[in-house]
This record gives structure tokens, sequence and C-alpha cells, in this order.
């Protein structure tokens, strides 16, 4: 995958992490055809670039509920 310069990029939360930060990650929009991932509680770690129709796969899975969750 190219290389992309996410130093100007806004990131968004998901609207499911707590007050506390939790197991959350971000997300960069505005990178057409990739989606870049962050981890929310390492904001300057390494960011992963996903292709963005493998991405919206995954939201997809995790929204039918087809990935085990932790209680």
């Amino acid at each position: 995958m190219d290389n992309h310069d996410l130093s100007a990029a806004t990131w968004r939360k998901s609207s499911y992490s707590g007050s506390n930060g939790g197991n959350c990650i971000e997300v960069a929009p505005g990178f057409p055809g990739v989606v870049p991932v962050r981890d929310s509680k390492d904001p300057h770690g390494p960011a992963l670039v996903f292709d963005a129709a493998a991405f919206a796969s995954f939201v997809a899975g995790v929204r039918a509920g087809d990935f085990p969750t932790t209680g």
C-alpha cells in the first residue's frame, strides 16, 4: 500500500469510547480509498492504513456480531 502522509490528519474517536479511554480506535477520514486507523491510547504511535472496502467489511462484521466480545 502507498505511503500516506498522516501528519495533518484529523482523527475521530469511536462514539463507543468511554470517558476512561477504553479499548478504542481512531480513524482519519478524508483519504480516498483508504482508512487510516490508530490506537486512541497511543496517538503518537503507529497508524495502520486499510483499504476502504476491507475496512467497511470489517465494520459490517462487527455490527453483525461476527466477532466474539470480551466482558
